[in-house]
């Protein structure tokens, strides 16, 4: 299914090894909190829900460089419109427990996050 149109939240965490322990913890906590929080119609649905997990590299247009250590959490999520990524920090602030540990966890990691861009090419 093409998401053109639709809107990307999309989150890069790079975490020193000290902290990955707890990014897989959030993680763990944050699927089952979106599964039983998040709309799947409407405009505030979710159409799609990724994390990701892989090793920083010293050269990240060479797979095959030397590790730095660090290891990189990618999240992303579709929405059907903005209405839904406004929902959805609504709801990781008023119902997600471990909301506050994420926001202390990214000041502990260096990241960055793009909440709402508009998908200009998608396939399938």
């Amino acid at each position: 299914m093409s998401h053109t149109g639709k809107i990307q939240l999309m989150l890069v965490v790079t975490a020193s090894p000290d902290q990955v322990s707890e990014g897989d913890r959030l993680f763990s906590s944050h699927l089952p909190w979106m599964k039983q929080t998040h709309p799947k119609d409407g405009d505030k649905a979710l159409l799609s829900y990724n994390v990701s997990k892989a090793a920083e590299m010293s050269n990240p247009m060479d797979p095959n460089s030397a590790p730095t250590g660090n290891t990189q959490f990618i999240l992303t999520e579709v929405y059907a419109s903005p209405a839904g990524v406004s929902n959805h920090f609504e709801l990781a602030e008023n119902s997600w427990d471990d909301f506050p540990a994420f926001v202390t966890w990214l000041e502990n990691c260096k990241s960055t996050l793009v909440p709402v861009a508009e998908i200009g090419n998608s396939l399938w």
